[in-house]
């Protein structure tokens, strides 16, 4: 008997600051997960590499020395070695942030693109200098490998020319300056499984997508169609998250460049790093912190309810953008495990039509609506990793 050869497999990469996060799939349609890990703490002391077999659920951890993402390129290759052997990996998919008003979709890795993207850098210094080392030592380490940028912006390409204008000289347009939205990854993936879940037509209506996460945002689509986000040039912008601001008065820059000598690189770090949940309760910027302090902390009760405050507007607005709304979707990790957040986030938005069934909601359930809400509020846990890998796979797919 013939047995037919194992299907190769895809690494999907999702570089941030300081961390790595990959995956392997098996390319089935579906993808199928083999291992998720991580490389924590690079450039700081105590860095480790966390591995879990996805059929087990066994995690596997070590300390290794991490000055750089380039170092840790060699970690990943010798495990896959190990794992399956890097001859059988057929793609490396990279998670890009920034992708400009040049991509719309995901792309394979090229000399041109490499060069583009280094063009860009300056729309994302936190992300993209990171994520070109990546795909600069992948191609270093093996330079036939196939290797193909998902970008976090396509997913709003095509909003309309209204939604991603900015108000200022329109000679600053012409440099890339508008709004481009972020998380796009993760709400094509969430689009996705609204599709696969939800009622017959529920993903082509009235959609509000909520990522609240580290970083947090919101986005409007109708009709499968990206309309509006709360992020614009940058993640910074739209409400508070974890340690960026937000949305601010720009006066604020002059008045702190007046008053504080505040440098346009000081403050860009406030904003970055220093601000959101973190800034406003001077205590912690994770939200699982602050909801056990409010009782006893007024600045956590403040972090807490400014956060749910600003989210709640802006469940309005793009309510308004829309025309109504037909569904709300809680991801990342508030949105999927907080129903302290979500139930107040939701509170006051019973004009929408939006009710919360607080035993579903306490109990974390796919539907956290009430049978009389006329929103369907769910919660849908989201994949970027698996939305990269299932990109590579329909690119592959097309014969890029």
């Amino acid at each position: 008997m013939n047995r037919q050869e194992p299907s190769p497999f895809i690494l999907t990469i999702n570089g941030g600051s300081s961390s790595i996060k990959f995956a392997l799939f098996r390319t089935e349609d579906p993808s199928v997960l083999v291992t998720r890990g991580m490389v924590d703490r690079i450039g700081l002391s105590n860095s480790e590499m966390l591995v879990t077999d996805a059929a087990t659920q066994q995690l596997s951890r070590r300390a290794v020395s991490a000055p750089d993402h380039r170092t840790c390129v060699g970690f990943i290759t010798e495990w896959l070695k190990q794992r399956v052997g890097m001859g059988r990996l057929s793609a490396v998919g990279h998670r890009v942030v920034h992708g400009g008003k040049t991509y719309s979709g995901p792309e394979r890795v090229t000399t041109a693109l490499l060069a583009e993207l280094r063009r860009l850098c300056p729309y994302s210094p936190e992300h993209l200098p990171a994520e070109i080392t990546l795909i600069e030592s992948f191609r270093q380490y093996d330079s036939t490998l196939a290797q193909v940028a998902c970008f976090d912006t396509a997913f709003h390409r095509d909003m309309p020319r209204v939604a991603r204008l900015l108000p200022i000289p329109r000679r600053y347009e012409k440099l890339g300056i508008q709004r481009y939205g972020f998380h796009g990854l993760s709400y094509a993936f969430l689009m996705r499984e609204l599709a696969r879940l939800g009622a017959p037509g529920e993903a082509d209506g009235r959609v509000i997508l909520a990522h609240l996460g580290n970083g947090a945002s919101m986005a409007a689509v109708k009709n499968g169609r990206a309309l509006d986000t709360t992020m614009g040039f940058t993640p910074a912008s739209g409400f508070p998250m974890s340690r960026r601001s937000g949305d601010l008065d720009p006066g604020i820059v002059s008045y702190l460049a007046r008053t504080e000598g505040m440098t346009v690189e000081r403050f860009h770090k406030m904003v970055n790093t220093e601000s959101g949940l973190l800034g406003v309760s001077e205590l912690s910027s994770d939200m699982r912190d602050l909801l056990t302090q409010e009782r006893s902390d007024p600045r956590a009760a403040e972090a807490v309810a400014l956060f749910c405050y600003q989210a709640g507007k802006v469940i309005g607005a793009l309510a308004a953008v829309l025309g109504g709304i037909d569904s709300l979707v809680f991801s990342a990790g508030i949105g999927e495990h907080s129903p302290a957040i979500r139930a107040r986030i939701c509170a006051g938005l019973e004009f929408l039509g939006i009710d919360i069934n607080e035993p579903a909601n306490e109990t974390n359930q796919p539907v956290v609506s009430s049978e009389e809400s006329r929103v369907k509020v769910r919660v849908i846990p989201t994949d970027e990793e698996r939305e990269i890998a299932e990109s590579v796979a329909r690119l592959f797919g097309k014969g890029a």
